[in-house]
């Protein structure tokens, strides 16, 4: 028996009694763009502590690895997965309302169950998303100014003023991405979240972790 999931893909029912949350694809994706988020920190900040090697090298070639696996992501995304799981609808403002004031107060209703992913994880992809995207087109503005086996630098696309708001933008995200990452690592070894840590890793999570945590009609699994 086989039935459509809101991921986009026809699933058949797991004699094992697990829901396939993420392919194998998607964890690629995943694991090697943390791999390119953390060389591209490590030959930003290293640096600035005083270990000197050829890091601009390494960060440019990485920097344009993390640009592509980004692209793969949208494309994946939009033409074979349902970008709607991550859209932050009205549902999810008024569960975020809701887990407010009863994490405040104790009082009132408490959150719906989410589809595939809740209205933290859709707000957090959103923050992600604006600061990797802001890192790669100032990274990509900046490769005007060194010179590369495809092209020679000309740092005169720009006047000085324009380049300090580049630069500025490329330094804020980066600090930013450092905080996300943190907050990320925090929330991934909360043992509350281990079913999501291991699905990253594996794939799945029980049948039981679906029926308990989320709604089958907000993600048909």
């Amino acid at each position: 028996m086989t039935e459509r999931s809101t991921d986009g893909f026809t699933n058949a029912t797991d004699p094992s009694g697990r829901v396939i949350r993420h392919r194998l694809v998607d964890r690629l994706y995943h694991w090697l763009m943390a791999l390119a988020v953390l060389v591209l920190m490590g030959t930003s900040f290293v640096p600035i502590l005083g270990f000197k090697f050829q890091w601009l090298e390494i960060h440019w070639i990485t920097g344009v690895l993390l640009a592509v696996l980004v692209v793969f992501h949208v494309v994946r995304s939009v033409v074979w997965q349902n970008w709607r799981n991550m859209v932050i609808g009205t549902a999810d403002i008024r569960d975020i309302w809701r887990e407010a004031r009863h994490t405040i107060s104790g009082g009132g209703a408490p959150p719906t169950r989410p589809g595939k992913y809740d209205s933290l994880q859709k707000l957090y992809h959103l923050a992600v998303a604006i600061l990797v995207l802001a890192v790669i087109a100032s990274g990509l503005l900046m490769l005007l100014k060194i010179d590369t086996p495809l092209w020679r630098r000309d740092p005169y696309w720009f006047s000085a003023d324009a380049w300090g708001v580049i630069y500025a933008v490329h330094g804020l995200a980066a600090m930013a991405m450092v905080t996300i990452l943190v907050i990320h690592i925090y929330f991934a070894l909360r043992p509350d979240n281990w079913r999501f840590t291991r699905s990253m890793f594996r794939g799945w999570i029980s049948r039981k972790e679906y029926s308990d945590h989320h709604d089958a009609e907000r993600w048909k699994a």
